[in-house]
């Protein structure tokens, strides 16, 4: 049996061809695994558990329907899907996994992040994560109605991509520094992460010990998956 890893799918119903896709892997390749991890941004929004989008809710259904078959699947929050929570998990079948968590793999301690931790050269959203993911701006903003939270939300996926184009592509990467501090931390050389849309395999020492960090692929122009097993790792593409 393998176990998957998915993130950056990013769900819109700007993107149907996204939506079927991910569909077919959540009804076919990930029938086959015996665990499917989650690492954020599975939607490109996520206003509240009231998000009146049909195609996020085919999703939550066709998770549900995969952990019912006895796949268990995990679920760690992005940066765009921060407020998911426990309604979310009782509804897909998740556990909702803490950032960063450090997982056993076949006998191998495995740090799981979404990534945007690590992007600490990026100050400007780094102060934007802190705000986002306070409690109290929480609450505040899921008191507002449906309507007003599109919105803002809207709003705030201009601006980032606004910036974002602004901003040299190297800000936007993990710091090495971090991932090299976070690795000592949690006393582990082995870490997979997404949030760059960077897909690869570094592989580099730290403190003079080898050490793996693998990112996961977004899924704008194809499916993208991490496949573990007892035999080692690969990371897949999915054509559209």
């Amino acid at each position: 049996m393998s176990t998957l890893f998915i993130s950056d799918v990013h769900v819109d119903s700007t993107r149907p061809e996204i939506l079927r896709q991910l569909l077919r892997f959540l009804e076919t390749i990930a029938r086959d695994a015996e665990d499917l991890y989650i690492l954020g941004d599975l939607f490109e929004t996520w206003i509240g558990d009231d998000d009146p989008d049909p195609d996020k809710h085919r999703v939550v259904h066709a998770i549900h329907d995969l952990s019912q078959s006895g796949v268990r699947c995990y679920f760690m929050a992005g940066n765009r899907d921060f407020l998911t929570g426990d309604v979310f998990a009782e509804r897909t079948g998740c556990e909702l996994l803490q950032d960063p968590s450090l997982v056993q793999l076949f006998d191998v301690p495995v740090l799981l992040l979404h990534g945007d931790t690590l992007c600490t050269d990026d100050h400007e959203y780094q102060r934007f994560r802190q705000m986002v993911r306070d409690q109290g701006w929480q609450q505040d903003f899921l008191s507002t109605s449906v309507d007003h939270r599109l919105a803002m939300a809207s709003q705030a996926r201009d601006t980032s991509k606004s910036r974002s184009s602004r901003k040299p592509p190297e800000i936007m990467d993990v710091s090495k520094t971090e991932v090299n501090a976070v690795m000592r931390e949690h006393r582990t050389y082995t870490m997979i992460h997404g949030h760059t849309h960077r897909p690869d395999i570094h592989r580099f020492l730290v403190d003079d010990h080898p050490a793996t960090r693998i990112v996961l692929g977004d899924w704008y122009t194809q499916g993208s998956y991490l496949r573990w097993s007892p035999a080692g790792y690969s990371l897949e593409s999915l054509p559209r």
